[in-house]
């Protein structure tokens, strides 16, 4: 489904990825790990379109999308759910849902498409009306989610998905994320919960200054040192 060859990227002078070589096969979950500034974000933003890179090639689906823009890549169901959330905030949760639709649903569908969305997170259906600022911050990633889903994803690029929800947001979050990998949705996370990276994917790539340092199944991941080391910490203990 992706594949990404030599890629190298950064900000101005800064070179963040060094020759970064990245598999995802379809109805996969793949995890991206590594230590703050690894460049796994940087990543992200090059694969969905959002950043230009320097060199190397990105693949979707057997095509070379390298120097697509990334509405494009969007329209081609490579989507990216951001870290931050980045909702509409001053629109109702049902105007977000619409948003994330936009030229890939259309009519029936759409509220088909949300019905959905509101099965896999029922808190949206209670909330549907108010307006996604006065969501909590589990609410908000979970309507990042369902706008993301709204475009009938082919891959889905989830961007620290956890980060800054309380436990039970997590829980939910996660538990909903598991449902789509189980439906057979492809999945690249980068995520810095050890919990859910391990626990959501089957194989994953551990970064490290903006190289990959060891890839494989997430069994053989968790006993390595150096995930140890740059990722997991004490947590063996």
């Amino acid at each position: 489904m992706l594949r990404v060859e030599g890629l190298v990227a950064g900000y101005g002078a800064i070179e963040a990825l060094h020759g970064v070589d990245l598999e995802v096969d379809a109805e996969e979950a793949v995890a991206l790990i590594g230590p703050n500034g690894a460049g796994k974000s940087t990543l992200f933003g090059v694969v969905s379109g959002l950043l230009r890179p320097w060199r190397g090639k990105v693949e979707f689906d057997g095509e070379d999308v390298t120097r697509w823009p990334a509405e494009r890549r969007a329209l081609a169901g490579l989507v990216l759910v951001p870290e931050g959330r980045r909702v509409f905030v001053g629109l109702s949760v049902q105007e977000n849902l619409r948003l994330g639709a936009y030229r890939r649903v259309r009519g029936r569908h759409v509220t088909e498409r949300a019905n959905e969305v509101f099965d896999l997170f029922p808190r949206l259906l209670e909330r549907r009306g108010q307006n996604a600022g006065t969501l909590s911050g589990g609410e908000q990633q979970m309507l990042a989610i369902g706008r993301a889903l709204m475009g009938r994803p082919r891959l889905l690029l989830l961007d620290e998905p956890s980060l800054g929800l309380a436990p039970l947001a997590v829980r939910e979050v996660t538990d909903a994320l598991a449902r789509l990998v189980h439906s057979g949705v492809t999945v690249a996370l980068v995520e810095q919960n050890a919990a859910v990276a391990f626990g959501l994917a089957s194989r994953g790539y551990l970064l490290d200054r903006g190289e990959v340092v060891t890839s494989g199944p997430v069994e053989q991941l968790r006993d390595d040192e150096r995930v140890q080391s740059a990722y997991l910490g004490d947590t063996r203990g």
